[in-house]
């Protein structure tokens, strides 16, 4: 019988107190920029709340319209563009 892996409530943060819009977008929504919105708080952090299986995934966030890389990330990968992509491992 196959093992059955459950997702993981993953949370995606990013520092940015004058961003007027932040989403999160990944290889886990098919690199869509719009699907997966971040709530702001009062310090200027910003929170994507995501639901991910395990395994490794790469995503940026996009800042007023800014692809951008997250900054704590553990890792990063260049990606077709020339560019990184943050990359996260789910166990």
């Amino acid at each position: 019988m196959a093992k059955v892996t459950k997702a993981k409530f993953t949370v995606f943060k990013i520092y940015a107190p004058q961003a007027k819009k932040v989403y999160l977008a990944g290889s886990f929504n098919n690199w869509n920029p719009k699907t997966i919105s971040a709530k702001k708080d009062k310090s200027g952090n910003w929170t994507a709340k995501v639901d991910l299986r395990p395994g490794r995934y790469e995503y940026k966030f996009i800042v007023d319209g800014n692809w951008t890389v997250d900054p704590c990330a553990s890792a990063y990968v260049t990606n077709n563009f020339g560019t990184q992509n943050s990359v996260i491992e789910i166990k």
